[in-house]
């Protein structure tokens, strides 16, 4: 970037800096109410100030955050990659949120240390650098905040982007005349940014992140070994064979549609079971309620309800169990998908169980991961258009068994084929761009 815009970026980033600074005080408030709420950790929310639980070990320290959930399994690999070459290095792992906390805490391998990650305000941001002394700084896909990001290069800490992505949005927004600066400044700090997709790339590009730095490898949310052993497995076995005489689907990231979709179903198929997972697991009783007053038999996971012969909607409302539910139903239909306003969720842990996939055409930032797959084989992603297109391919499926077990074939053969490979691109653009620097 040129001096002047450097100067320019420089100049909204201290503007930044003081406003984040003089609210402060504000921002704690809000910390205390969101935990009266129940959105923060109960014990361990003074981690969000940059204030550590546990203390930091000696040596080098790698540092991996992720706001949410998504995020944070798809650094999971990589984690457990680098704890396998390195195992002398410690490793940090910081989410935002407490329902990725949650799950997250159980799946990390042995000896990470979990923390939450310090709010953008200066005094959590310096308060946290100056306790953990990271040696490198990985972020993952899309967290920007230019107190942590100006913080780490003050003090010579690497930094690598993974999984990198800017949503529609955010890009038009970036690239106006006022936080362009700013963007590229951040973006300059950067030894390494991996995106998504060519589209990403283009976009951090426009946004002037240094070519040298933009490198491919693949998209993590592919890869899927990590543990996921940590439900109940005999309840899980059990379920499995109430299923086996059974037609059977799921929904997952459910929308409302959905419901009314399952409805119809029972018109022309009594005997269909829908599996029910929300996006959210304190939705899973309201959808429990709503359908007991239209008479409908239903089993919530959370209660350890058993499956019955006259139970038709079985609802998953709880974290961290979905690819485990994914491989106990030949199709999955992903939400978030069918309306304007949503942008799609992961879809490759279906294809991972082997399920045929079913989505809508509002996939944001997944629309890689779609055209990538039906890429390598058009049965691998059926896309619908809404309610009555997507009651009529579940009803295809389940009158013909050849072109279920096709789009289930299809599906884990496309998965296979994207995921090979991606954690070991991962970790050589790493070791090459910021971990022989940075130890």
């Amino acid at each position: 970037m040129t001096v002047a815009a450097a100067g320019k970026g420089k100049l909204i980033y201290n503007i930044y800096r003081a406003l984040t600074t003089g609210l402060s005080p504000l921002v704690y408030l809000h910390l205390r109410w969101r935990k009266l709420r129940g959105l923060e950790h109960p014990h361990r929310w003074p981690e969000r100030l940059g204030r550590p639980s546990i203390p930091r070990p000696p040596g080098p320290l790698l540092w991996f955050h992720a706001v949410s959930l998504g995020e944070g399994m798809a650094a999971i690999p990589v984690i457990r990659c680098c704890r396998r070459l390195m195992p002398n290095l410690t490793i940090l792992m910081t989410t935002t949120t407490y329902c990725a906390f949650e799950v997250i805490k159980n799946r990390l391998p042995n000896g990470v240390i979990y923390q939450f990650c310090p709010l953008d305000i200066p005094v959590a941001v310096d308060a946290f650098l100056h306790y953990w002394k990271p040696n490198a700084i990985m972020i993952m896909e899309s967290e920007l905040w230019p107190n942590l990001i100006m913080g780490a290069s003050k003090h010579g800490i690497a930094l690598a982007l993974l999984n990198a992505r800017v949503s529609a949005e955010s890009f038009k927004r970036w690239s106006g005349p006022v936080l362009l600066p700013l963007i590229s400044l951040l973006l300059s700090k950067f030894s390494l940014i991996i995106p998504l997709s060519t589209l990403q790339a283009i976009r951090f590009q426009l946004l002037q992140a240094p070519p040298f730095t933009i490198n491919f490898s693949g998209d993590l949310k592919y890869v899927n070994d990590y543990d996921d052993s940590g439900g109940d497995i005999g309840n899980l076995e059990d379920l499995k064979i109430s299923l086996l005489q059974r037609q059977v689907w799921m929904a997952s990231s459910i929308h409302r549609v959905m419901l009314g979709v399952h409805k119809a179903l029972m018109q022309t198929n009594p005997g269909v079971v829908t599996i029910i997972v929300p996006r959210h697991p304190q939705h899973g009783k309201e959808i429990a309620q709503e359908l007991q007053k239209e008479g409908k038999t239903v089993a919530l996971r959370s209660q350890h309800e058993k499956l019955t012969t006259g139970t038709n909607v079985y609802v998953v409302d709880t974290l961290g169990e979905l690819r485990q539910f994914y491989k106990l139903t030949p199709i999955a239909v992903i939400g978030g998908s069918f309306f304007p306003d949503l942008a799609g969720h992961n879809i490759s842990e279906a294809a991972a169980a082997g399920c045929a996939v079913l989505t809508g055409h509002h996939v944001g930032h997944y629309s890689n991961m779609v055209l990538e797959m039906q890429r390598l084989n058009p049965l691998s992603v059926l896309q619908v258009s809404g309610k009555s297109e997507l009651e009529e391919a579940l009803r295809k499926l389940f009158s013909d068994a050849r072109k279920l077990e096709e789009r289930q074939m299809a599906a884990k053969q496309a998965f296979c084929a994207l995921s090979s490979g991606v954690v070991a691109n991962v970790w050589n653009l790493l070791n090459f761009h910021v971990l022989r620097r940075a130890l």
